[in-house]
């Protein structure tokens, strides 16, 4: 039985008072009233209470559908209330899962059969090591083929300013055929895949290394710029095949430690190239087009151990859909059957960026999710290139005879830069797993800093005390070990991290795209440091390396507050990663107060009030959860979403 409204309680009571109040007039006869303008009053009366009735019928029917959905509301909730709990239940289960297969991922080891592929793969950065330092040492003697073969063509001699332009030539078109080499690993990565453009990458190595061989025995220039430039386009593609190739066969826990290996092989090629390159063996006019031909055999060495390697798994399951190849290369590399970890964290990857798997460079450079790490990517390989470190690989030996040392002293100086490279890419492999990715990096470019400033305080005294014998070799000691430690820092962060961390920064899908991009930046900057140091150094003479210094403090600051630890991180974290922060400011700015998403026939509701809150719905306790939890969650329920 539903009451009547107060309202109408009250107006029904008065009207029954007069009704009563008229009747006994009429039954006392007190005045004199015709019956019949009593009974019209009271008829009157009767009409309203009758209208007033009804009007509270249909509010009290409005009540009754207000209820009715009130209830079915109260229905929905304790449903959707019922099936949150569902999948919290769910949700743990599956990070307790992944929990578990990551513990399992970090416990795999160093095989045999993977330090092979890991070496194999390798000599692909040796190769660009030696050709990167192999120019500097026999400068003077390429300089004197040079003028000589001009003055045997036009029978005069070539100026001093000219000889330095075509030697500056020869340097810098290594890095425009990197441009060209690594703009296009990504497509012959897709195609041909990792180890299958590595291989076919050799044809070109073999064919430059031809061309510098013959540069003297053909008396034409012109051919050592053609092999350089494709031997340029073979180091380019190394540059951006090797460290993919590397990234996807190591296990979780030593992808930090094997991806320096890929600067330990191009600090080895350097100081190869170096020691080959003094006097005593093949620093001479005779010498000098064997030591750039010499490049013919990381080549070759390539060609007779890489075949033996399986292709990346990730690239036969992810990118082929091949998923028992990928399971035979997997138990090759990992000498275990048990394979099904790695099969797993693919899986989830693939997954993870499902929607990106078929990505263009145009669509990476447009995706919001990928803009940042593509942003990170391009930027860390600029601290590599803008760092100065290549104007000390290039033109090392010139920098040191014009700080006081002997030119024979400056070659050997030229080696001992060598020397410190391989020493301290050896100490950061497994320092890479140990304090990660970011934080050698920023030690790498403070200490690059700091000794950058050195040198060119160094460069300053000696101008201001050059008078002073004692002064000058005091000065030139300096200038060498502040140089030596310029190097050395910049082999701890800088000079292998940000090849693995752009392979790390990116999924499969987007990965070859990603890679094009950023080691065309790397050789672009290459190319603008070799072509553009020379009139730098004549332009701003003792301060030469202040440019640098800024860069560097750019970067270190850029690094510092943008660049995320990778360290023990599955490519599906490090996509989340990204992911998250897009996601979680997209939530922040729904207006919507309850979200509903739908997942594997599960409903979750996300409602917000000044946080996120995940309600239980009970009548007398709220449970709420963290904006952290939260997000994790959402992140789950994207996974969970493209199974």
């Amino acid at each position: 039985m539903v009451s009547l409204p107060p309202s109408l309680q009250k107006q029904v009571s008065v009207m029954s008072m007069n009704l009563s109040a008229k009747l006994d007039e009429l039954q006392r006869g007190d005045r004199q009233l015709e019956t019949t303008v009593a009974l019209c009053e009271i008829r009157t009366q009767l009409q309203e209470l009758t209208k007033s009735v009804e009007s509270c019928q249909s509010e009290v029917s409005e009540v009754k559908r207000d209820m009715v959905a009130i209830k079915h509301e109260l229905d929905t909730v304790q449903q959707v209330k019922e099936e949150i709990e569902e999948l919290r239940e769910y949700v743990d289960r599956l990070e307790e899962h992944s929990h578990r297969r990551k513990l399992r991922l970090l416990e795999q080891g160093l095989t045999l059969f993977l330090s092979y592929a890991i070496l194999a793969a390798v000599l692909g950065m040796l190769q660009f090591g030696y050709n990167t330092g192999v120019i500097n040492a026999p400068e003077v003697n390429i300089e004197n083929f040079m003028k000589d073969v001009y003055k045997d063509r036009y029978g005069e001699d070539i100026s001093d300013d000219s000889v330095k332009t075509l030697y500056s030539v020869a340097v810098s078109i290594f890095a425009i055929g990197g441009m060209v080499g690594g703009f296009s690993g990504g497509t012959i990565a897709n195609r041909f895949g990792r180890k299958g453009g590595l291989l076919l990458n050799n044809v070109l190595g073999i064919v430059g290394a031809c061309l510098m061989g013959f540069t003297k025995l053909a008396e034409s220039y012109e051919m050592l710029f053609f092999g350089r430039f494709i031997i340029g386009v073979n180091c380019g593609l190394n540059t951006s095949l090797v460290p993919m190739y590397i990234s996807e066969i190591a296990p979780l826990n030593l992808r930090g430690g094997l991806g320096t290996v890929n600067q330990l092989a191009v600090t080895v090629g350097l100081l190869v190239s170096q020691v080959l390159g003094i006097e005593q063996i093949l620093g001479t006019n005779e010498g000098w087009p064997v030591l750039l031909g010499l490049a013919i055999c990381p080549a070759i060495l390539q060609l007779l151990l890489l075949p033996v390697c399986p292709e990346s798994p990730r690239y036969l399951l992810i990118t082929k859909q091949w998923e028992e190849e990928a399971r035979k290369a997997l138990r090759r590399l990992r000498a275990s059957n048990q394979v099904e970890e790695d099969i797993e964290e693919m899986r989830a990857e693939e997954r993870a960026q499902q929607a990106e798997s078929t990505i263009s460079m145009t669509e990476l450079i447009c995706s919001p999710t990928l803009r940042k790490p593509l942003v990170i990517g391009v930027v860390m390989q600029l601290s590599q290139q803008l760092s100065g470190i290549n104007a000390v690989f290039y033109y090392s030996t010139n920098l040191f005879t014009s700080s006081g040392l002997t030119d024979e002293s400056a070659k050997f100086a030229t080696i001992g830069i060598g020397a410190i490279m391989v020493a301290m890419t050896l100490v950061s492999i497994p320092l890479m797993d140990r304090a990660g990715r970011r934080t050698l990096h920023l030690y790498g470019l403070g200490g690059m800093f700091i000794f950058s400033i050195f040198i060119t305080i160094s460069f300053l005294i000696k101008e201001f005390f050059g008078y002073v014998q004692e002064m000058i070799d005091w000065m030139s000691y300096i200038s060498v070990v502040s140089t030596l430690c310029f190097v050395m820092f910049f082999a701890v962060g800088p000079g292998s991290i940000p090849w693995m961390i752009t392979a790390e920064l990116f999924s499969q899908g987007p990965r070859p795209a990603a890679m094009s991009i950023a080691v065309l930046v790397n050789w672009m900057a290459n190319f603008l440091v070799g072509i553009g140091f020379p009139s730098m150094k004549t332009s701003l003479e003792n301060y030469t390396f202040l440019p640098f210094s800024a860069f560097l403090a750019i970067f270190w600051i850029f690094t510092y507050r943008r660049v995320p630890e990778t360290k023990n991180k599955t490519f599906e974290e490090i996509l989340a990663l990204f992911r998250h922060g897009n996601d979680r400011s997209s939530l922040r700015d729904s207006r919507l107060y309850g979200i509903i998403r739908k997942c594997r026939g599960v409903k979750v509701l996300v409602t917000r009030q000044s946080k996120y809150t995940l309600c239980r719905f009970d009548k007398t306790h709220t449970s709420d959860y963290s904006e952290k939890t939260l997000s994790k969650l959402y992140l789950y329920l994207i996974a969970i979403t493209s199974k």
